[in-house]
């Protein structure tokens, strides 16, 4: 698979209108049960009635389906998010010469800082009783 742009569209707007359809009905089913008693729910008729008195059935069908779509969601954005700013390394052609003398100059100072470090590890310590 070359491309996969095409699928990823299909999906996402798979997932989106999943979502609102889910979320429509679920609004619709809980306005209609706002306010009512429990006789008026029992005798309400039609797919929302029958959601409304088969509450397992609904949270099955919409309300889990909602819960696992936002969790995927969630996931895949913060995999997104870190795969989107992964620092790439910089190529010495991408550098400008203002920068390429910067970082010459930081290479030479910590070079420098380097054979410093090593000379004074490489002299013998005096020790202050072999004087007298």
């Amino acid at each position: 698979m070359k491309n996969k742009k095409p699928l990823w569209i299909t999906l996402i707007a798979l997932d989106v209108s999943i979502t609102i359809a889910l979320l429509v009905i679920s609004i619709v089913m809980l306005s209609q049960t706002v306010g009512k008693t429990a006789a008026e729910i029992r005798a309400a008729t039609g797919f929302i009635g029958y959601l409304q008195n088969h509450t397992t059935f609904y949270f099955l069908l919409f309300v889990l389906p909602l819960f696992l779509l936002l969790a995927a969601n969630i996931i895949f954005l913060v995999i997104y998010v870190r795969k989107s700013t992964k620092a790439e390394p910089v190529q010495m052609n991408e550098l400008t010469e203002e920068q390429k003398a910067e970082l010459r100059k930081q290479i030479l100072a910590d070079l420098q800082k380097q054979q410093m470090a090593a000379n004074q590890s490489t002299q013998p310590v005096e020790n202050p009783t072999d004087k007298e």
